[in-house]
């Protein structure tokens, strides 16, 4: 069980202190309400035995047609029989037949334009994470694609390079359709930080991290709020992978697509990851750091300099945090450093000028919360259940706010999206947040009791817009609202 103990011996600051001990005691279970999983679980998938299995990289997508302005893609949606434990096949939910779904290469200032074909038997909605998008582009909860239709998404890319992905997001819908595979990588690039002499080509390597429940015939099982046998880690669809490195600097760009379960990730020498970016794009500095902490929806953006060791030496990525057996949940995926070779590419010591924050005059707060154990089984932010007839917050356009976010749950940790912005973490519990959370966020994880503060400026798009928390069982049980910025 990860302690504060565990965060102060691996060097967390104070803010990362508060964020990562207070989950002692706490991830026994990251349920809710009534228990959703048998006393007695039927049995799981064959054993897999950690590290046999390469990691396989998702397929970037490319454009069918191109202008002097735009990118135009075509996905489908639709059901594929994919290989992810060895020698078993499983039905998955897709975008173009693979899983996880392809990777979008975006630029900024350069449109995309994604066409989404519905070819499933349920009505799905495309939401691209931390995009700038109006209402309409969004793919938000009630804009459906019915089956058999399709809707063309206008992405204009008014924002910095940052690691953003796709993924399903019907009400209701969206929390199996995202366990079951609707869900991909969408990484924006820029001029800045082609610059920049980032490691780059086959030196940058996504990381897209889930769990997942298997019974004895490889079928993947999906119950409501079930975090406790979701315990088969995949790593690009892959379970506890391994990947052959050159001695030299990488680049990884990781998102944790759970739908539950926070990762909080070293290496199994404790040497230092340099966190590059995180949500919204880079931060305003390298920040080492002996721990990734991720909660679902959440990305990181790192370094890990492979030259500290001999060829031949092998490094696991190790996860810290329950629920589930440490054998099985307590590791990631294993790096085998091969030979040394040439690296030009380097980090430096001032990766981007973040802007600056505006003198907020607006605060409010926002308090999340669910049923506890044998009451019930509903979310709540601000004691409300997600009412898409009802309008929980007027914003006006152009204003900077300030909103106090507090997770009053006893046991349960959750954490709070915003659609269409950007926010910067002030502080949390009244202590300054650590150097990896310093970036543009459009996600903050909040342990049971904990409070944080945002600023948020609202000069994009009008409109209705949902925030909610993206452990997104927790959003399907009612723990969103919607925002009106007019």
């Amino acid at each position: 069980m990860f302690s504060r103990r565990h965060a102060i011996r691996l060097g967390l600051t104070a803010g990362a202190v508060g964020a990562v001990g207070a989950a002692g005691g706490v991830f026994q279970s990251l349920t809710s309400g009534t228990p959703a999983v048998a006393a007695e679980p039927p049995p799981g998938p064959p054993a897999v035995t950690p590290f046999t299995v390469p990691l396989p990289r998702p397929r970037v997508l490319a454009p069918y047609r191109r202008t002097r302005s735009a990118d135009y893609y075509a996905v489908t949606m639709r059901r594929a029989r994919v290989e992810i434990l060895p020698g078993l096949r499983t039905e998955v939910l897709t975008y173009n037949g693979t899983f996880p779904g392809p990777t979008i290469r975006a630029r900024s200032g350069r449109t995309a334009v994604v066409k989404q074909i519905n070819g499933l038997s349920a009505p799905t909605s495309v939401h691209l994470h931390g995009g700038a998008n109006p209402q309409d582009q969004d793919g938000g909860m009630m804009d459906l694609i019915q089956p058999g239709a399709s809707k063309t998404y206008v992405y204009a890319n008014r924002q910095v390079g940052a690691t953003l992905w796709t993924h399903d997001h019907a009400h209701h819908l969206e929390s199996e359709h995202v366990y079951r595979g609707l869900s991909g990588l969408y990484l924006l690039g820029d001029e800045a930080e082609d610059a920049l002499g980032l490691p780059s080509g086959p030196y940058e390597v996504p990381l897209i991290l889930r769990d997942a429940h298997f019974d004895a015939a490889g079928r993947m099982v999906y119950t409501m709020d079930d975090s406790l046998n979701r315990t088969t880690i995949l790593v690009n669809g892959a379970p506890w992978p391994h990947l052959k490195v050159k001695a030299r600097k990488y680049r990884f760009r990781m998102v944790n697509s759970c739908n539950l379960r926070i990762f909080v990730m070293a290496l199994s020498d404790g040497s230092p990851i340099v966190h590059i970016g995180s949500d919204g794009g880079l931060l305003p500095a390298p920040a080492p750091s002996p721990v990734v902490v991720l909660s679902p929806g959440e990305r990181a953006d790192f370094v890990i300099d492979f030259s500290r060791y001999a060829p031949g030496t092998q490094v696991t990525l190790s996860n810290m945090l329950g629920p589930g057996p440490t054998e099985l949940v307590g590791q990631i995926m294993r790096f085998d450093v091969e030979e040394r070779v040439e690296d030009t590419s380097r980090v430096p010591d001032v990766l981007t000028t973040l802007p600056a924050l505006p003198t907020p005059t607006v605060e409010r707060s926002f308090e999340l919360r669910m049923d506890e154990p044998g009451t019930g089984h509903l979310a709540y932010i601000n004691e409300k259940t997600f009412d898409h007839d009802r309008i929980d917050t007027e914003i006006a356009w152009g204003s900077t706010e300030v909103w106090t976010v507090k997770n009053t749950s006893t046991t349960v940790p959750h954490n709070f999206h915003t659609h269409l912005v950007q926010f910067r973490i002030l502080e949390r519990d009244g202590m300054p947040v650590y150097p990896a959370e310093a970036g543009l966020k459009d996600t903050v994880l909040l342990f049971p009791g904990q409070t944080a503060k945002l600023q948020l400026t609202f000069d994009t798009h009008r409109g209705v817009f949902p925030y909610h928390c993206h452990m997104i069982d927790h959003s399907a049980m009612g723990m969103m609202a919607q925002m009106r910025i007019s």
